[in-house]
């Protein structure tokens, strides 16, 4: 059989290069989820898909230290149609300054999703977090373009659904969240790069 030469440009942006190392990540303030995640840290320019089986088990606290990280770079954090109102004293506490928490609550669902894509696109706000009630993944890819263009991040917190092995939406990283005695276990359930445990725990 004779040989069929492909011609292949390697500037393409369809090419995907296997070996082509992932940019370092967003510090996560735990040394146990740095060590696990292959950016080592939150991946930058992305959507983090975090489902939890209620809400105020610690999903939170998860963000806390880059909540505070960003808030002394002057950038804001905002939060779109929270299930409760965020509580200040705990983020003052946390080293957050309230003058840099926005908080998004539209007359119409589907306006969330709209408020957090303009968000993620202007370097004013390095984090945006929601509770939207759908999720489609062409939104989450329109999302994901709009966290790289910002150099911001998105997390969209989900109850869990009926059935635990559900399809992930096409976010950079999809983490189950359980609540364990002081902490939370962490479950790795999609990750771009490949995490290097199944699960880890990290203790509060």
């Amino acid at each position: 059989m004779a040989d069929i030469a492909v011609d292949i440009k390697l500037s393409s942006p369809r090419l995907w290069r296997g070996l082509e190392p992932l940019p370092p990540g967003l510090p996560t303030g735990f040394a146990v989820l740095d060590a696990a995640l292959p950016t080592r840290g939150w991946p930058a320019g992305s959507v983090i898909e975090v489902i939890t089986p209620a809400w105020g088990i610690g999903e939170l606290r998860l963000f806390l230290p880059l909540m505070q990280r960003l808030s002394q770079q002057g950038r804001h954090t905002a939060w779109i149609t929270p299930p409760y109102v965020p509580y200040a004293p705990a983020l003052i506490r946390a080293g957050i300054s309230l003058a840099g928490v926005v908080v998004i609550q539209p007359q119409h669902p589907q306006q969330a999703l709209w408020s957090m894509e303009r968000l993620l696109r202007t370097t004013a706000c390095g984090l945006a977090v929601a509770w939207p009630q759908q999720l489609t993944s062409p939104t989450i890819r329109r999302l994901q373009l709009a966290a790289h263009r910002g150099h911001s991040l998105g997390v969209l917190f989900r109850r869990q659904h009926a059935n635990p092995r559900r399809r992930t939406m096409p976010a950079a990283l999809s983490l189950r969240l359980d609540a364990v005695e002081n902490g939370l276990a962490i479950e790795f359930l999609k990750a771009r790069g490949g995490c290097r445990q199944p699960r880890v725990t990290v203790d509060w």
